[in-house]
């Protein structure tokens, strides 16, 4: 084993962010901070770019992630085995 080893996070997302990484309900990620484990999710998935994090890689408004259940920002960090929920805001209602 190496002598440093970046942490694994697991990354969990529901529908329909889960479709976008191929229907798995988790995914292990490379990174330190949540931002890094985010950034890690797009580049192993590039169908989610855009839904999690915006262009300047800031977590979504209308998305929340939470981390040991709390709400994380994208500088919460992260160590090997932590899990992240990723949870898109629903909308709407009845007319």
């Amino acid at each position: 084993m190496d002598s440093y080893t970046v942490g694994m996070a697991v990354v969990r997302l529901r529908a329909p962010l889960r479709d976008l990484v191929g229907g798995s309900p988790e995914v292990e990620v490379d990174g330190t901070t949540v931002g890094e484990a985010l950034q890690a999710l797009e580049r192993a998935h590039p169908p989610i770019i855009g839904w999690i994090l915006d262009e300047h890689g800031r977590i979504r408004q209308h998305v929340n992630v939470f981390h040991d259940g709390e709400r994380a920002q994208e500088d919460t960090a992260v160590s090997n085995g932590d899990v992240l929920h990723v949870l898109s805001a629903i909308s709407g209602g009845s007319r």
